[in-house]
C-alpha cells in the first residue's frame, strides 16, 4: 500500500458519492467504501505490510481518509432528508410568487425616444469615445488655449493627459475628419463636468448632439428641424422660442425654450414663473470648426444643437431632482 493507494480511493469515492442521487445509493456507496469488508477497511488490513518507520504516516492517512468519508456520507444522508422534509412542507396548490418585470430606465426610453424621431427627419446616428484628446474636445470647436470660454466648462483630466468629454460636440469634428459633405448625424453620450451635484445639477449626464452640413444650409433650416423635433416629442401644442446666445463653435448661437408643460405656460417653481424651459443650445458652425476638420467653408454651411437629456426627462416627468436618475431606486424606476 503507498500514498497514491489511498489517493486512488478517495478520488474513487469522491465519483461514486456524485452519482448518488438518493439515500438507497448513498446506502450503496457507504457499503463500498465504509463496510467491514468495504475499500477502507482493505486498506486498514494492508498496514502489517507496511515497513515500521512508515506505519505511523500511513497510519494517519487512513484514519482521516475513514473520518472525511464518514462525514461525507453524513453530510449527503442529512441532505437527503431535509430536502424530502422540505418536499412534505410545499403545498403546490397555493399560487407562485409574483414576479416583477424589469423595464426600461426613463433616460435610456427617452434617448431611444429621441433618436427615433431624428431617424425619421433623415439624421444618422454617431458615436464617439467618452475620454477625448484636447484637441477633438476643444481646440477642433474653436476654444484655442487659454480662451476664456474654457472656464464655461470644469474639465475632469486623465493622468494621461486625455479629458472626460465635456460635450458631445467632439463626435462633430471626429465625424467630419473622416466624411466628406453633406454630413447629417446625431450623436448621443454620457458627458462629464466637475461641478457640484445638486438637485439641478450632476457630474455627468446626457446629451444628443445634432449637426447638419451641407451647400445653402440657413439658420431657417436649423429652426424648422428644431420646431418639428419639439412637436413630435412634446406635442403639437408645445410652444418654442429662441433667444440668442453665445457658443465658441456656433455662430450666430441661440438657446431654445418651450412652454412649460407642468403649468401651461402660467408660470410655476419649475419654469421659476417664466413660463418657460430652456431645452437646448444651437446655432450655425463656426466657419473655424469647418477650417479644422478641412472643409471649404466658403463652399459649406451648417447648423448645430445639444440637448441636455435629463433636462428634457425632468420636464416631461415632472421629476424635481436630477439625482432620483442615477440612484437606482427600483421604487422609483417601477413606475415606469
Amino acid at each position: 500500500m503507498t500514498k497514491e493507494t489511498i489517493l486512488e480511493v478517495r478520488k474513487q469515492f469522491e465519483e461514486a458519492l456524485n452519482r448518488a442521487k438518493d439515500p438507497a445509493s448513498l446506502e450503496k456507496v457507504k457499503h463500498e467504501f465504509l463496510g467491514r469488508k468495504g475499500k477502507v477497511a482493505g486498506l486498514f488490513s494492508m498496514m502489517g505490510d507496511i515497513p515500521p518507520e512508515s506505519r505511523k504516516e500511513m497510519g494517519k492517512m487512513l484514519n482521516k481518509l475513514k473520518d472525511d468519508l464518514s462525514e461525507a456520507v453524513a453530510l449527503r444522508s442529512e441532505a437527503f432528508a431535509s430536502g424530502k422534509e422540505r418536499a412534505k412542507r410545499i403545498d403546490y396548490s397555493l399560487p407562485g410568487y409574483a414576479v416583477h418585470r424589469g423595464s426600461q430606465h426613463p433616460l435610456t426610453r427617452a434617448v431611444d425616444d429621441m433618436l427615433s424621431i431624428f431617424e425619421r427627419l433623415g439624421f444618422d446616428i454617431a458615436y464617439g469615445p467618452e475620454v477625448e484628446t484636447d484637441w477633438y474636445n476643444f481646440e477642433s470647436l474653436n476654444f484655442p488655449p487659454n480662451h476664456p470660454a474654457r472656464d464655461m466648462q470644469d474639465t475632469f483630466y486623465t493622468e494621461g493627459g486625455g479629458v472626460l468629454r465635456t460635450h458631445t460636440s467632439p463626435v462633430q469634428t471626429r465625424y467630419m475628419s473622416s466624411h466628406e459633405p453633406p454630413v447629417r448625424i446625431v450623436a448621443p453620450g454620457r458627458v462629464y463636468r466637475n461641478e457640484a451635484i445638486s438637485a439641478r445639477s450632476y457630474c455627468l449626464f446626457h446629451q444628443i448632439e445634432g449637426l447638419y452640413v451641407d451647400e445653402n444650409i440657413t439658420f431657417a433650416d436649423l429652426k424648422g428641424t428644431i420646431e418639428l423635433f419639439c412637436r413630435l416629442y412634446y406635442g403639437k401644442d408645445v410652444k418654442i422660442r429662441f433667444r440668442g446666445s453665445y457658443f465658441p463653435f456656433t455662430e450666430p448661437s441661440a438657446e431654445i425654450d418651450v412652454s412649460c408643460f407642468l403649468c401651461g405656460g402660467k408660470g410655476c417653481p419649475v419654469c421659476k414663473q417664466t413660463g418657460w424651459l430652456e431645452i437646448m443650445g444651437c446655432g450655425m458652425v463656426d466657419p473655424n470648426v469647418l477650417k479644422a476638420v478641412g472643409y471649404d467653408h466658403e463652399k459649406y454651411s451648417g447648423y448645430a444643437f445639444g440637448l441636455g437629456v435629463e433636462r428634457m426627462v425632468m420636464m416631461r416627468l415632472g421629476i424635481h431632482d436630477i439625482r432620483i436618475l442615477f440612484e437606482n431606486d427600483v421604487e422609483f424606476l417601477r413606475q415606469f
